[in-house]
């Protein structure tokens, strides 16, 4: 193993992983809530900040073609990523200059840093059969995974002590350092990205040759490859089905503080719950790939979709900061195995020599399906003025994912994929 760029590329991980936990789910959403859309009516703090991340993932979405296009045709990936990470940097340093009533300029520079942390994780990612060998890419991809839940872990655990107790690190006011948690995420995202801009180089390759743009090239595929995975039946069933639960998922990850903060629980429970959050979710990652070992990966999904369910509901009637760390704690015991009982269940419908063709898709659609959680709870919140509603309406996503996912056959989904593999091995040795 290449131990220098391993450790490089997964330092990346351990230090954008900080965007992930006080930009996206812990700090800014409460700062959003309580400083820059201060003076407006109750709940529409709520449903600006669910606006927010709806357009910024539509983005997102729209450019992660063209992107995964420039990634594979283009020799200039570290400066792609470059330039990307910078944005998302500068993003969360700028937000330290946010102030009362900027709701505005808050939700244009988070859209900014969204686009900057989601555009450099395509190269990112590019760059994993790069520095891994073939029978190490499995391990490696699940070291950056874990060191990004430390690395964002860790930092939050600074910022939440920073802004529980400003004066230990001689800072006037909680206000103040909520501001420099800000900046410390985009100073540790650059330091920890140093060895990946220093130790990882670009492979010499002959470049593909491209007649069209790079937007035609990516949504040509992305076409493509729609037309063609509708064809394997229990793998597109599979792919609603995830389309409808993840987004709910994401939707919690992204509006839980914002939600808390709306019914009344204070910022530093709000902030301390998430932290248990992070790090509940690392052993019981692991716990969930052994239940499914022991019932099957569909019925430890299906588990994890029930246990949402209820934390859904129990959501809604939630008035106190008890029951918040209870949900905090639920969410972190069954978040990252629905995530990886997905990935998985998904890859042994896939074709053996289509996988990067069809995780390529995965990734892509869940980003664009992953619009409409934030938006329904967006609207629900603002039409009924209450974000109760709002946050009750996602039942719906987890719901329909469940119902659907039942219905899959994954043992005929991989019967299916073999079948189409050999049949295609067959066509490559007649031509």
């Amino acid at each position: 193993m290449k131990k220098k760029p391993v450790l490089s590329w997964v330092f990346y991980d351990f230090g954008n992983s900080a965007f992930a936990t006080t930009m996206m789910a812990a700090v800014l959403p409460i700062f959003y809530y309580d400083v820059a859309a201060a003076g407006l009516k109750e709940s529409l703090a709520a449903s600006y900040w669910g606006y927010t991340q709806s357009i910024a993932v539509l983005i997102v979405a729209v450019l992660a073609p063209v992107l995964g296009a420039i990634s594979d045709y283009s020799a200039a990936k570290k400066k792609f990523l470059m330039f990307f990470a910078f944005m998302g940097m500068l993003a969360s340093i700028l937000m330290a200059f946010v102030g009362e009533g900027d709701y505005l300029l808050a939700s244009i520079l988070m859209v900014f840093g969204t686009i900057g942390f989601s555009g450099g994780n395509v190269f990112y990612d590019a760059f994993l059969p790069e520095v891994a060998e073939e029978n190490t890419i499995d391990k490696v991809s699940a070291w950056g995974f874990a060191f990004g839940y430390i690395g964002g872990g860790m930092l939050l655990a600074v910022n939440l002590l920073m802004i529980m107790q400003p004066a230990l690190f001689g800072i006037a006011n909680t206000l103040t350092a909520t501001k420099l948690a800000f900046v410390s995420v985009g100073v540790w995202w650059l330091l920890f990205s140093i060895p990946l801009f220093k130790n990882i180089f670009e492979e010499k390759k002959v470049k593909p040759k491209r007649t069209k743009s790079y937007v035609r090239i990516g949504f040509n595929r992305v076409g493509t490859t729609f037309k063609e995975i509708k064809q394997y039946k229990q793998l597109f069933l599979f792919l609603v089905a995830f389309w409808l639960f993840n987004d709910g998922i994401s939707t919690i990850i992204k509006m839980a503080t914002v939600y808390g903060r709306d019914i009344g629980i204070g910022s530093n429970d709000l902030i301390l719950a998430l932290l248990i959050t992070q790090f509940v979710g690392i052993p019981f990652t692991f716990l969930f790939g052994w239940i499914a070992g022991k019932i099957t990966a569909k019925k430890a999904l299906s588990l994890s979709l029930v246990i949402y369910i209820i934390i859904v509901i129990i959501g809604y009637f939630m008035t106190s900061a008890l029951h918040f760390y209870f949900l905090a704690t639920c969410v972190g015991m069954v978040q990252g195995g629905a995530q990886s009982l997905s990935r998985s269940i998904f890859g042994r419908m896939v074709p053996g020599d289509r996988h990067a063709e069809f995780f390529g898709f995965y990734g892509i659609s869940s980003k664009f399906a992953a619009i409409f959680g934030p938006f329904l709870f967006a609207i629900v919140g603002q039409l009924t003025g209450s974000s109760r509603l709002g946050i009750l309406a996602l039942i719906v996503f987890f719901v329909l994912g469940l119902v659907l996912l039942q219905k899959v056959d994954v043992e005929q989904g991989m019967k299916d994929a073999k079948d189409q593999t050999r049949l295609n091995d067959q066509v490559q040795i007649h031509t």
